[in-house]
């Protein structure tokens, strides 16, 4: 279209160009892509019984919505998404700061632009991820950011009194003119800039420093926030809220299986410089447990949320851990066993915030709590009904295994056949006919550390494997954590003190 339509006459003429808002564009093409069964936003995943109906309803009511939700939730992701349902392009006046209609422009200049050049007018062609502007709201946003000024400059360059419209220096808001403008962490903008969004959510024109011109700006305005409960430096002020159109809440994945698919398509795990990479099903879901008991935690925050970036930064470091150890013993396959997720404790402990208790802990401490709980639950899944005596036996008579996290996967493979039932119960956790020595060794660590974690063998802090304390032949009771005690005040940097 854009080769056979270059001037503003050329524009005219084209029966196939009308004006229509953007919002009327975003929702006619929506409709398209509904009545087409094409899916919609790829890559949001968890979604779609949930978020996308409402996000649907909301574009196809002509909403301006915001998206309430924790971090780690996608609400960037899906407003950026919106892109996809703008046109491929739109005629524009060139130069333009704000992207004006051709068949209708509100600036003084482009007016007068079309009154001098009239159909002989170029016009040029704005691609649809020209018009997505993305802010970041922070307290330091003026008005003049968000809406515009006036600017001395432009006046004095072109002799113009400073009253006169074309002095004016538009804000991102009106450079979002004819597409789409969207603000994170709404309740971040001071409460003097989130009065002057009243205008543009509910008359749809705004007015620049005082100027008695409106414009009459087509824009579709969409925010993100997180709760206001966890929001604690701002709020989204009552009459602000009155005018945005829907409210949609987003949440966590609700299954470990979408979560395991969001970390699957995040995680940059596929090293081509790298040798095979084989990730086990187990070991992903382990990884994306420890996210799951983080927000189910009671010693973390869980106002502030466990981010989904959680799972995905562990599982590189997991891989990253399992390579260094496949380069070291000269491997050509790099299998991640359960044990490399305690070398992604980097990635852990900064994805969540203490209550006092945890503080207590420390956030270490916390987190391989965290990965023993989660290597449990996934253990007592995979393995539930299956008769785990033979092995737990063979640690009960004072048999015992040395496996450090750097061991080849032939050391490990070697030692493990002298446990009994050992290799029969690896072979449960999905080993194929004919499996290599890093499979199997990935196997056998995770049933001795799905062992562990049900307290029926232990293990030491140098990775030696034992009868677990508990055992009949030992005597004795379970071991307990010392008792925090609370009466003395915690004082962060200092050791602290146990009974």
């Amino acid at each position: 279209m854009a080769a056979s339509v270059q001037t503003l006459g050329d524009l005219r003429k084209h029966a196939g160009i009308r004006t229509r808002t953007v919002k009327e564009e975003i929702r006619g093409n929506l409709v398209r892509k509904l009545q087409a069964g094409e899916r919609l936003f790829p890559g949001i995943i968890g979604y779609d019984e949930t978020v996308i109906p409402q996000l649907v309803n909301a574009i196809l009511s002509r909403h301006n919505f915001i998206l309430l939700g924790l971090r780690g939730q996608a609400k960037s992701r899906i407003l950026r998404a919106l892109v996809d349902l703008l046109d491929d392009q739109i005629a524009v006046v060139p130069g333009c700061e704000i992207h004006d209609d051709p068949l209708a422009p509100l600036c003084a200049s482009c007016r007068a632009r079309i009154a001098k050049e009239g159909d002989r007018l170029p016009i040029a062609w704005l691609p649809r991820d020209a018009r997505f502007v993305e802010k970041l709201a922070t307290p330091d946003v003026t008005i003049a950011d968000i809406l515009g000024d006036i600017d001395p400059i432009k006046a004095a360059q072109a002799g113009l009194n400073l009253a006169d419209e074309l002095t004016m220096h538009y804000g991102l808001l009106p450079r979002a003119n004819r597409g789409i403008f969207a603000i994170n962490e709404l309740p971040d903008l001071a409460g003097k800039i989130q009065v002057g969004l009243f205008n543009i959510l509910q008359e749809g024109d705004v007015q620049i420093k005082g100027y008695p011109i409106r414009l009459k700006l087509d824009v579709l305005l969409v925010f993100t926030a997180n709760p206001e409960d966890y929001t604690a430096r701002g709020k989204i002020i009552t009459p602000l809220k009155d005018r945005i159109g829907s409210e949609i809440r987003t949440h966590y994945p609700a299954t470990r299986q979408h979560a395991m698919a969001i970390t699957a398509q995040e995680a940059w795990t596929d090293r081509a410089d790298a040798a095979t990479i084989d990730i086990p099903p187990y070991v992903r879901e382990v990884v994306e447990e420890v996210a799951f008991q983080a927000r189910g935690e009671r010693k973390i925050d869980k106002r502030s949320g466990v981010s989904q970036r959680l799972p995905i930064t562990t599982l590189e470091l997991v891989v990253s851990n399992a390579e260094r150890r496949a380069l070291q013993n000269g491997e050509k396959i790099v299998v991640p066993r359960v044990t490399d997720v305690y070398a992604a404790l980097p990635s852990i402990t900064g994805k969540f915030e203490l209550e006092y208790e945890g503080e207590l802990r420390g956030a270490e401490a916390v987190a391989r709590d965290l990965i023993h709980s989660a290597v449990g639950s996934v253990f007592s899944g995979m393995f539930e009904g299956t008769d785990t005596r033979a092995v737990v036996e063979w640690f009960d008579l004072g048999g015992s295994l040395q496996l450090s996290d750097t061991a080849s996967a032939a050391d490990v493979v070697a030692q493990a056949r002298g446990v009994q039932g050992l290799r029969e119960l690896a072979e449960h956790a999905g080993l194929a006919p004919g499996a290599t020595s890093p499979v199997v060794a990935s196997a056998i660590d995770f049933v001795l550390e799905g062992l562990h974690a049900q307290r029926k063998i232990s293990r030491s802090e140098d990775h030696r494997y034992g009868a677990a304390e508990t055992s009949p032949r030992r005597g004795g009771s379970p071991r307990e954590e010392p008792a925090v005690d609370e009466s003395i005040p915690l004082q962060r940097g200092k050791k602290k003190y146990y009974n």
